[in-house]
């Protein structure tokens, strides 16, 4: 599967992260994320891991945001959605950490 160009601002910005990661964490307005952190909803059943901000420095977790794009965009209104199943996700996280 071939990236495809927008004229969006470069998804390996950290700052393009950032902004969507905001957009996306105040869907339903929860506060139990701590400071540092944000929400995401991964696999069939979406369910919800909390994972630190830093995750977004990292290629790998990068690449998971890029097939977010992909697939759902960032203007809906489901909060961010990785698409991947969880056992994929679990793998992916226990890598990164």
């Amino acid at each position: 599967m071939g990236l495809r160009k927008t004229n969006k601002s470069s998804p390996q910005n950290p700052v393009h992260f950032k902004q969507m990661v905001k957009r996306c964490s105040n869907f339903g307005k929860r506060c139990d994320v701590p400071k540092g952190h944000f929400a995401v909803y991964v696999g069939e059943n979406r369910s919800r891991y909390i994972v630190p901000i830093t995750f977004l420095g990292c290629p790998e977790f990068q690449n998971l945001l890029l097939r977010a794009e992909e697939e759902f965009g960032f203007e809906h209104h489901a909060g961010l959605t990785i698409p991947c199943d969880e056992q994929e996700f679990c793998s992916l996280i226990s890598v990164i950490r």
